[in-house]
């Protein structure tokens, strides 16, 4: 790392990206937050000189000239509602391309590479024909969709209304997985053109998460493992767009079809750590689920 250098974290008060921004700042890097709503971020950084806020959005091409600005490494997710990327993340990806931007980190979804018809195998795809300078983080699923996308039901119902079956999953913990970005672009050269597959330490059941989540939290969490079908219209009928709800559905799909068992020590090599336990997870976001 030089003083010179900025980095740009989009989605920066998501789960990951916020991860992103506190691990770059405590060890002095300088960061720019693109956001969709700068006024409501600016606060979460008020006390932080390192961080400067800005708009941008993937669909909005005139916010990517003032964003990029001053940049030289760039981090993004896929926004879970953005599923056609031709449309709209590409333009962003040749924005990049033009820019001569050392090093972009995308966090992509562990066995992509099998996966055509997903948006993060083709984002990939691009970002190799484009030649950018990529680093791809391919995590299995976020221990934080718990206190996200499914929170409704744990709160509501003390149910997992999760379409997995019998499968067993690694879950990994976004704040591994921003704290590793991190990690790769304060280090740039020796992860360039790298594809690290990440999950946590141990591959578990939603049969198991719901037994400690009964454990920890003090009260009888159950598992209602729903056909992909029923999960699919239940989605749709609270408000979920179809597009996601779609995703969704292939995701818990391969799934259930045990692709989401792997377990990898890349993670625990990366952070020169065990990386966070589910138990830890539902712990530390006890009061999300109560």
């Amino acid at each position: 790392m030089t003083d010179l250098e900025k980095i740009l974290v989009l989605g920066a008060t998501g789960n990951i990206g916020f991860s992103v921004v506190q691990t770059l700042t405590e060890h002095g890097v300088a960061v720019r937050a693109g956001v969709s709503n700068p006024e409501k971020s600016k606060a979460l950084w008020e006390d932080n000189s390192l961080v400067d806020v800005m708009h941008f959005d993937f669909l909005d091409s005139s916010t990517f000239p003032d964003t990029l600005e001053g940049v030289t490494k760039v981090f993004f997710v896929r926004p879970p509602q953005l599923s056609t990327p031709k449309e709209d993340m590409f333009p962003f990806l040749h924005f990049l391309k033009a820019q001569s931007i050392a090093h972009v980190l995308f966090v992509s979804l562990i066995g992509v590479e099998k996966n055509p018809v997903t948006p993060h195998h083709k984002i990939e795809k691009e970002m190799m024909r484009l030649e950018l300078p990529y680093t791809f983080l391919r995590p299995s699923f976020f221990m934080q969709n718990l206190n996200t996308t499914h929170q409704m039901d744990i709160q509501k119902n003390q149910d997992l209304f999760i379409p997995a079956g019998k499968a067993k999953t690694s879950f990994i913990d976004t704040r591994d997985i921003g704290e590793i970005a991190a990690i790769c672009l304060m280090n740039t050269p020796q992860h360039l053109q790298q594809k690290y597959s990440i999950t946590g330490k141990e591959a578990v059941s939603y049969y198991e998460v719901a037994n400690r989540m009964t454990t920890i939290l003090g009260k009888k969490i159950t598992y209602s493992k729903p056909s992909l079908w029923h999960f699919r219209s239940t989605m749709m009928k609270r408000g979920t767009p179809k597009a996601y709800a779609n995703v969704m559905t292939m995701l818990y799909l391969i799934t259930q079809l045990g692709n989401a068992k792997k377990v990898t020590p890349t993670a625990k090599e990366l952070l020169k750590r065990e990386p966070t336990s589910i138990s830890q997870y539902i712990e530390d976001y006890r009061t999300s689920f109560l």
